[in-house]
């Protein structure tokens, strides 16, 4: 349980970090406490589907739940940044997309210094 909550935490933090850094390279000046508030999201959302969607969609193609977990944490990810930051559809998706790449990025380089996998 303690490894449960310390992965969310951890998680929350990073996707807080790379969507303040997004939404401060597509919006401007935005404040920090938008993102912590958003992180918790997609953290959530791609943890209990991870441990639980990738079995239970897994069942035809373990690719399938991959791609599923996947479209699931992006648009929690999207309707939890068009509510925090007040913004439409439209610049959230973008904002989405360029938080997936920050967050992707970031990823690689600390897997890379880190070596994690």
């Amino acid at each position: 349980m303690f490894a449960l909550v310390v992965t969310f935490l951890l998680t929350a933090v990073f996707y807080a970090v790379t969507l303040h850094l997004a939404a401060t390279f597509f919006i401007g000046d935005v404040p920090s406490q938008r993102a912590a508030y958003v992180g918790p999201v997609p953290a959530l959302v791609s943890i209990l589907l991870g441990r639980y969607g990738v079995e239970s969609i897994g069942f035809v193609s373990p690719g399938l739940g991959i791609v599923i977990v996947l479209l699931a944490t992006l648009a929690a990810d999207a309707i939890a940044i068009s509510v925090s930051y007040r913004i439409s559809w439209r610049p959230a998706a973008v904002l989405t997309a360029l938080h997936l790449a920050f967050a992707a990025v970031l990823g690689f380089a600390l897997n890379n210094i880190f070596g994690f996998f």
